[in-house]
């Protein structure tokens, strides 16, 4: 591609704007360095977004023609075999670079002309497809077991050839570059997602510390698992407070002792205020693909209780391979019940002196917004030959 005299002209492609998580959070990073750059969607549902949808409601948006499908928020999850043609439908012409953002298969399906590039930021290949747990435990329904299992294999191998399509993947850790190279047989390049850590410690003693609540911060879905933040801290009589929101919160209010308050989904100015406070954050979640919400609470000094698969073996530190170099940061646990995290918690409750807010704070900043822009912007001009 012959060298540009001016910044090339960047399209964004997310899969759907349906809730918000992690993804979004990189969308919204993306945005922050295209500004200019269009937004394209399966669909749009600012009512499931809830409070997030003013992060998106003033950018220019399209949607594909999915979004015009009767009840398309409800039944999206059997009309994926669609998605595919409805993203491959997209014109994107004008533009030099496509920079998709995807979890699920439908971004990877855009198509541009050469010499137009197309930089896939791969959160995780289909967790649905490729036999990790997902939102729900859609397999317990027999029926839907059947029919899902067809469609997923479809959909699989839909997803591996759009994946020819990609010209440069973007894996958010290590371990999703992994995936990436198993069922695509692609090659990657690692870039953190971007993370909000305040440049100073809010300032805290050690007894406010101690004297603070746990914290889960996360969707309450099957795969996050919060069901055993809230029996362990109903058993042990701790204080925790639950943020976030979804399908399984009637069984957790069940389940759940008077120590447990849950907050829904909050701002970013209260989740802010709710890292600062918080004693430790738990964080039982089966093969996170990266785990943005760690890095976020360690940005705080905040020490991390978390489940030692995925993602945050890259960001989390053990107390028990802690040294001089690299300071403790959380605690794994293997046994992925309450029991394991009730043993994880204790071990917590009696180390709780060997973490050092400061030096989990300073570990956090090396995951900071600035280098994730930076990072982005020199991959963007080296594929486009600036």
């Amino acid at each position: 591609m012959p060298k540009r005299n001016s910044a090339p002209s960047v399209a964004l492609v997310h899969d759907f704007l349906r809730e918000y998580g992690g993804a979004e959070r990189v969308v919204e990073a993306l945005h922050d360095l295209f500004p200019q750059a269009p937004l394209y969607v399966a669909f749009t549902d600012p009512d499931a977004m809830g409070i997030h949808w003013q992060n998106f409601a003033d950018w220019k948006i399209h949607e594909t023609w999915l979004a015009r499908i009767p009840l398309i928020k409800k039944i999206f999850s059997p009309l994926r075999l669609l998605a595919p043609a409805a993203f491959r439908s997209l014109d994107l012409s004008e533009y030099d670079v496509v920079l998709s953002s995807s979890n699920a298969y439908f971004a990877k399906a855009v198509q541009v002309k050469k010499p137009a590039v197309h930089l896939c930021y791969c959160h995780t290949p289909p967790r649905s497809l490729y036999g990790y747990s997902t939102m729900t435990d859609w397999e317990k329904n027999k029926v839907v077991k059947v029919f899902g299992t067809v469609i997923n294999h479809i959909c699989r191998v839909m997803d591996v050839r759009m994946a020819d399509g990609v010209d440069v993947f973007i894996a958010n850790s290590q371990e999703v570059q992994k995936r990436i190279q198993k069922y695509y047989r692609r090659d990657s390049v690692v870039i953190h997602p971007p993370v909000q850590v305040p440049e100073e410690l809010p300032a805290r003693t050690r007894q406010q510390r101690e004297d603070g609540y746990f914290l889960y911060v996360n969707r309450l879905a099957f795969a996050k698992h919060p069901e055993l933040a809230v029996q362990v801290a109903t058993k042990l009589k701790l204080p925790l407070k639950v943020v976030g929101s979804g399908k399984i919160l009637p069984e957790l209010q069940t389940m759940a002792g008077e120590t447990v308050e849950f907050l829904g989904s909050v701002g970013d100015e209260q989740l802010r205020q709710l890292y600062a406070g918080a004693r430790a954050l738990l964080y039982p979640v089966e093969d996170e693909d990266f785990g943005i919400v760690p890095v976020e609470a360690m940005g705080y000094g905040v020490p991390v209780i978390a489940h030692r698969s995925g993602g945050p073996k890259e960001t989390i530190i053990d107390l028990r391979n802690a040294g001089k170099t690299q300071p403790a940061t959380g605690i794994f646990f293997d046994e992925l019940s309450e029991q394991g995290l009730e043993r994880a918690v204790h071990t917590f409750l009696e180390n709780e002196a060997k973490f050092d807010p400061k030096k989990i704070h300073a570990h956090a900043r090396t995951f900071g917004e600035e280098r994730f822009k930076r990072e982005i912007l020199s991959l963007v001009e080296k594929s486009t030959d600036v």
